[in-house]
């Protein structure tokens, strides 16, 4: 069995600007984000972690880690996927977020699924 297929889960990421929690006086630009999380591969899979990237404009990049997404630690059986929704802020009106999760196989091999990297951006600032 191929190793790449058994463990693989795939992410997709999409934002959206929430103006009314901005305030670009003040340099800050609110955004929410949908995740959806798919079991791809050959093993039930559960995620521990996460580890994002978030960089501005300016090139500041913020680390972010933790357990868990949203509270929640989804366990997903092949074909299965989780979606949530959830926030960043960062200082410019456009910056860029990647990362991945930390994720278990039923056994027990940890492997990492890669959140592809997405642009967070004001409506009409990028052509």
């Amino acid at each position: 069995m191929n190793e790449k297929s058994k463990y693989e889960v795939t992410v997709s990421a999409e934002s959206f600007f929430i103006p009314e929690q901005s305030n670009p006086e003040q340099s800050r630009y609110f955004f929410a984000y949908r995740i959806r999380i798919q079991n791809t591969g050959d093993v039930r899979a559960q995620l521990l972690s996460r580890h994002w990237l978030i960089t501005d404009a300016n090139e500041k990049v913020e680390q972010v880690r933790g357990e868990g997404v949203v509270g929640e630690f989804p366990n997903l059986h092949p074909g299965e996927y989780f979606e949530y929704t959830s926030a960043a802020s960062i200082d410019t009106p456009v910056g860029l977020m990647e990362g991945s999760y930390k994720m278990r196989a039923a056994d027990g091999i940890e492997f990492d699924a890669e959140i592809p990297q997405f642009t967070l951006s004001v409506p009409r600032v990028l052509h």
